[in-house]
Parts: C-alpha cells; sequence; structure tokens
C-alpha cells in the first residue's frame, strides 16, 4: 500500500500518495502519475505544479529512496499537468552543491516541455519561475498506421545531413504553417525532393529542447544550429506548431512510410548550464558533482574549475552511473517511443572516457553492445573532442561508423590541386584502411563528406579562399581557418563566365568523388542544389537567411541537382561502388587496379611523385560477368592522355561519367570512346566494360 501524504491547503484535488522510485520521470497511467527524479546529497525535494499560466498552484514533498531517488504519486494528474522541481540543500558553489530551493529546476526525464528556452538573465535569478521551461505530463499513446522502420542494408546507407527549420522555411511549396517546422520535414514535397535525389536516411540536426549562450543574447543572436541541450528527451518546441511530441512522431512516421530513416544528431557530451557561472536548469542543481566533471589543482579536485572537452562550458560525467542511465533510457526511448533509427554522437570521444581516459572497453559502450534495443541501431560517432587524447578517429568499437575528417581533408586538397596527394586519395577512396582495417571494421565505417553543417557549404567551397564570419560578432575570428577551399580568381559570387564554369565543374567533381568512394556517403542538403552562407563556414548563430536553403534555383543549381540525383541513382545501381570486398594490402589486388594515366601499374616512384595530380583505379568483380570499372580523377590544370586497360575481343569500355558536361547529365557521348581518351582539366572519367554486343 502507498502512504497517503497530506495534501496543502488550497491546492488542487489531487491524492498523493509514496509512489515508486522507477521509472525516473513522470509516468502516466489511467489513475493519474508517478513522478520520480534523482538527487543525491539533497536535504528535501519539493514537486512544484503550475496552471496553464504558469502560475504555481500546488506543491508535494517528495520521500526518498536509497537516499538519493525521490519520488510521489498524484491520483488525478492528467496528461499536459506542467510541474518542475525544488531542491533544498547546501548551497556552496565553490564546494560543488548547487542545491537551492529558489531555482525551479527541470526534470531530467521530461519528455516534453512547455515553451522555447531562451530567457538567460531571469532563469538564472533566484526567483526564476516565470523564466524557466516547465517539464510537462504526456500521454504516450500516438497511431503509428502500422509504419515500419526501413531496415537497411550499411551498403545502401546515403546520408542526408539537414537542419528541421532551415531546410524548408524558404520553401515556397511547403504550407507556410508547416515551414521551419518537423512536419516541414516530411511534407510529400520534401520527401519528394528526398526520393528524387536518391538520399535514404536523414540525419536531423539537434531536436533536443535547447537554448543559446548568454554571450549570443547579448549580440542579439541565437544558437540556430541546437547543440545546447537542456534535456535529453524532450524535442524542441520551436519546431513545432502546437505539440512538439506527437508533430515529431508525425513527421518519423510519414518517413518511414516513405522508406526513409530518422537518424537524429545527439548530444550528450555537455548540457546548456555551462560553468561555474553558468545558469542552474536542471542536473547543476539535482547532483552536480555527479553529473559533471571537474579539473584538479595543487589542492585536488576544484569545483570551481568544470572540465570543458565539449568547448561549451562543462562536460558530463558519464563515469557516474546515474549520468550513464540518463544517457541510455534516453537513447532507447527515441528509438522505442519516438521510433529513430539511430544516432550521430556530438563530439563522441566525451562519452567513452573515464578516470584513465578515452577507452574502448568503456562502460559506456559495453552498455549501449548488451542492450537488445540500442545495439542494433545506427551509431555513428564524431570521433574526437577537445579534451586529452581527445582525436579518436579509427578507435571506436566495431558496430560504430566514423565520421571521417581525413576523407574531407583528402580530396579538398586533391581538388583545389595540391600536389603529391595521389597516395592518400587511393587510401581514402577505397574506404581508409589505414584508419579502419578490414580485419576489424566494416567496409561501411567511414562515413565521407566534403562538407558539413560544421564549415563551407560545397558552393562556398569554390567561392572563396577564407571565410567571412563578421555576422558572428567575434571579428571573423571563430570558425576553422584551414578550410582548404579556392575562390579561382575572385573571393565570393562573380559574373565571369570562365570563373562560373570551372566552379560548377569542381563542384560536380567532388560530388561524383564522394558517391564512388568506400563507404557511407554523407551529403550536405543544400549541396545538391548550389546552397551557399556568403562565405560563412561557423553559422551556428545565423536564424536567418545566411542558413536556411533557399529554394530559388538558377539554372545551373537546376543542373547540378540533377547530376547530382544520376550520380546518386549510379551508385545505388552499382554493387562496386560502396561495396568492393578489398584486404588490408595497400598494393594492386585483382579488385582494385592502381594505374598512372599513361596506362602502366602505380610504381613506388608514382605513389610518392611531389607533383603528381592525377591518378586512374580498375575495379572489378571477381565473379564471370561481374562489374568492371575504370575510374580517372585530374585534379590539375592541364588536358592529359590516358590509356584504358585492355579488355580482349569480346568487351568493350563505354563512357558512364565526364564530369565537364555541364548539362545536368553524366556524360555526353555515353558509347563513344576513343583510346587514348582525354581527360580535361579538372575532371572525372568513368567507364564501364560491358560485352560488344550490349548497347547499354
Amino acid at each position: 500500500m502507498k502512504d497517503n501524504i497530506k495534501i496543502e491547503e488550497g491546492t488542487p484535488n489531487f491524492i498523493a500518495e509514496n509512489g515508486f522510485a522507477h521509472p525516473l520521470g513522470a509516468s502516466l497511467d489511467e489513475q493519474g502519475c508517478n513522478f520520480a527524479v534523482h538527487s543525491k546529497g539533497s536535504k528535501s525535494v519539493e514537486l512544484c505544479l503550475f496552471d496553464k499560466h504558469d502560475n504555481q498552484i500546488a506543491s508535494y514533498a517528495l520521500k526518498t529512496s536509497y537516499t538519493h531517488l525521490w519520488h510521489i504519486y498524484l491520483k488525478g494528474v492528467k496528461a499536459g499537468q506542467k510541474y518542475g522541481y525544488r531542491v533544498d540543500g547546501d548551497y556552496l558553489p565553490e564546494q560543488g552543491l548547487f542545491f537551492n530551493k529558489k531555482h525551479l529546476l527541470i526534470d531530467p526525464y521530461a519528455k516534453c516541455l512547455s515553451k522555447v528556452q531562451h530567457s538567460f538573465v531571469q532563469a538564472q535569478s533566484d526567483n526564476n519561475d516565470m523564466a524557466v521551461a516547465k517539464s510537462v505530463v504526456i500521454d504516450d499513446q500516438f497511431d503509428w498506421l502500422d509504419a515500419k522502420k526501413p531496415k537497411l542494408a550499411d551498403s545502401e546507407r546515403i546520408l542526408y545531413e539537414i537542419h528541421t527549420k532551415g531546410f524548408t522555411q524558404l520553401n515556397p511549396n511547403i504550407p507556410l504553417p508547416m515551414r521551419g517546422k518537423y512536419l516541414g520535414l516530411s511534407h510529400s514535397e520534401s520527401i519528394e525532393h528526398y526520393k528524387k535525389l536518391g538520399v535514404t536516411s536523414l540525419q536531423i540536426m539537434p531536436v533536443f529542447s535547447f537554448m543559446s549562450e548568454a554571450r549570443l543574447g547579448g549580440l542579439g543572436l541565437t544558437n540556430y544550429w541546437g547543440y545546447n541541450p537542456i534535456n535529453f528527451f524532450a524535442p524542441e518546441t520551436r519546431y513545432s506548431q502546437y505539440d512538439a511530441v506527437n508533430e515529431f512522431k508525425t513527421m518519423v512516421r510519414d518517413l518511414h512510410l516513405a522508406g526513409i530513416e530518422v537518424i537524429l544528431d545527439v548530444v550528450f557530451n555537455h548540457t546548456a548550464e555551462s560553468g561555474y557561472n553558468g545558469l542552474v536548469l536542471s542536473l547543476k542543481g539535482l547532483d552536480n558533482r555527479q553529473y559533471y566533471t571537474f579539473e584538479s589543482d595543487k589542492q585536488g579536485l576544484n569545483y570551481q574549475l568544470f572540465s570543458n572537452h565539449s568547448g561549451c562550458g562543462n562536460t558530463v560525467n558519464l563515469d557516474f552511473k546515474m549520468s550513464l542511465k540518463l544517457t541510455l533510457d534516453s537513447l532507447r526511448y527515441w528509438v522505442t517511443e519516438m521510433q529513430v533509427d539511430g544516432f550521430r554522437f556530438d563530439l563522441a570521444v566525451t562519452l567513452a572516457r573515464e578516470a584513465q581516459g578515452f577507452s574502448e572497453q568503456s562502460a559506456f559502450f559495453k552498455a549501449l553492445m548488451q542492450d537488445p534495443i540500442l545495439s542494433e541501431v545506427v551509431l555513428i560517432a564524431e570521433p574526437w573532442d577537445i579534451g586529452p587524447g581527445g582525436y579518436r578517429l579509427g578507435a571506436f568499437p566495431e558496430q560504430w561508423k566514423e565520421c571521417n575528417d581525413r576523407y574531407r581533408d583528402t580530396m579538398r586538397s586533391f581538388w583545389r590541386g595540391d600536389t603529391g596527394k595521389v597516395a592518400e586519395v587511393a587510401t581514402r577512396l577505397l574506404g581508409s584502411h589505414d584508419f579502419f582495417p578490414v580485419k576489424n571494421r566494416c567496409k561501411t565505417t567511414s562515413v565521407n563528406y566534403i562538407c558539413y553543417h560544421d564549415g563551407f557549404t560545397l558552393d562556398d567551397m569554390v567561392s572563396f579562399k577564407e571565410r567571412h564570419n563578421q555576422a558572428n560578432g567575434e571579428n571573423n575570428r571563430d570558425g576553422h581557418g584551414h578550410n582548404l577551399s579556392f575562390n579561382y580568381g575572385c573571393e565570393g559570387p562573380t559574373t565571369e563566365p570562365r570563373i562560373n564554369k570551372l566552379r560548377q565543374q569542381q563542384k560536380r567533381n567532388m560530388i561524383a568523388t564522394l558517391f564512388l568512394s568506400q563507404g557511407t556517403p554523407h551529403f550536405l542538403s543544400g549541396d545538391e542544389m548550389g546552397n551557399h552562407q556568403a562565405g560563412n563556414n561557423n553559422a551556428y548563430c545565423q536564424d536567418n537567411e545566411i542558413s536556411w536553403i533557399n529554394w530559388e534555383l538558377s539554372e545551373s543549381d537546376q543542373l547540378l541537382k540533377q547530376f547530382t540525383s544520376k550520380i546518386i541513382a549510379l551508385r545505388e545501381a552499382s554493387k562496386l561502388f560502396g561495396g568492393l570486398t578489398l584486404d588490408d594490402d595497400d598494393e594492386n589486388s585483382d579488385s582494385a587496379k592502381w594505374y598512372h594515366p599513361d596506362g602502366y601499374l602505380m610504381e613506388s616512384d608514382d605513389w610518392h611523385a611531389s607533383n603528381s595530380q592525377a591518378i586512374a583505379v580498375e575495379l572489378a568483380e571477381a565473379a564471370p560477368n561481374g562489374e568492371h570499372w575504370y575510374l580517372i580523377l585530374n585534379a590539375s590544370t592541364y588536358q592529359i592522355a590516358c590509356q584504358l586497360p585492355d579488355l580482349g575481343a569480346d568487351k568493350k569500355w563505354i563512357a558512364v561519367l565526364d564530369t565537364s558536361c555541364a548539362t545536368g547529365e553524366l556524360v555526353e557521348h555515353h558509347n563513344k570512346v576513343e583510346i587514348p581518351v582525354h581527360a580535361v582539366a579538372h575532371s572525372i572519367l568513368l567507364f564501364q566494360a560491358v560485352p560488344k554486343e550490349s548497347k547499354d
């Protein structure tokens, strides 16, 4: 039996009982709601209820179990009830204790928040009731219409990185109320775009409830990207019209019905509470010493020195059991209740760093792999942070995929015209086995990309030599300085036909390279149609037309979109591009043979030639009548004559791709191949071996 607790006079007609310590959060049933929260070291925890105007209408003292789990059950509570917690105890920030019952705290397990959280000064004050978002009790019921998860094979996956607001905000074909919203991403116009383009999986930038940094508020800017969470369960309300939870579920359902995966970019490495002088919104007021990590000085652990492995002021401590539980419970919730297909983990090294540093045997990795639900979803790591030993490309467990920045830098450098890169181009093109040896890792482990949300768009990369981030309010000091970009004679937009022609060709080169490489391709939304950010390579705070995708396309933008869809279709129709079986031997194999453009197999001196800017590779299946391709990459400024391997009497080469073709097609003359072939400056040629009687 639950022990009755006295109700304060004047409170709503709820019957309070002890309740249960598990599950954490607000758990609704037919009679009422159980509330449970973790807080170790506090003296008391109070549940506060609010009306629709955010006025407090009741409060209840929680009982404790195991000295740190606080709980209560209220009969009569229904979905939509707003609530928060007040935690009393020692308020000694210099000792890492932020217990203060004047602070209203967000439930870490809240499935919904009442509003956008953006008030900095008020949220930091003692009387923050009206400023802090309220947690909201929800009913999980939803009609999924028998929608099933796509369950793609790894070799089929093509990631399309997308921002919930920016993708549809300017699209005139999306109904105005849905623009910039979850429902805009799953509108039929958006789905038609994904399907025509050929992408299989949306990698959606953060949708955990988030807020802006105080510094941005002073500049009149906002955190647009969303990498500053205040809660790991509640979907961000600014992307919804009325009901963030159900509209997010509707989006996932409709995307799944179209056969499209949903992969969330998630941030568990830090929270918006920042460091010592940051806000007290949730975890800091519940158990600051345990939820975050701290640095040491000569006197030992210093609770004023929050670890800052994220660059955002604090670091969540997944070496603490309740932080680990919170993270795993959140992931499981998004997979089961919200039905997403996987995750891309921001600064993932932080999640596996324990007392002795980053470890492939960390509790986080072990917990994921033993979980019957989480072990089967897509797991993508951003394999670095700014903490000690933070660059860990290739060091994640075998089930993980990893964002490969070495691929990005190599291909950007090569196509910019940097010499002596052909050896690394060859390694990156065939799956980066130096980081992901096939004896240990899957051939789709390397997540290859040319552009990501952070950095230049593809159009800006061929239009600017330098970043132009003045709008960010940091005197152009923010953002990456090593962009490996080039402007081809004019900084920014130009009307010069020669420059624009070359820029379009270079974009086709990099798009084609991406989709002809072994690994998992990651493509930045908008790059297929010339989207730009006016040279801003760190547009995290630009919630405006700098970041929003422009849907008013020029003729060249339309042709680029057509080209991109065709190169993706070529990849999807092939078994070899993305599915080549190789070993870890760097030398030529039957499946992949590397050639000097003159037609002879690459020799040691060729691999290390300092002036090399062109290379060719022959790819072939071992099976009779299997696929057989010949790929030539010429990043030089001059035309080269190339010999193709002899096919014998019964086969011939046909041209499949020529990136100098500007018509939106992959090649201008499909069957016409005269040997030697000529690869013009800055171009890719691709040929396929077919039976001589074939007309394909």
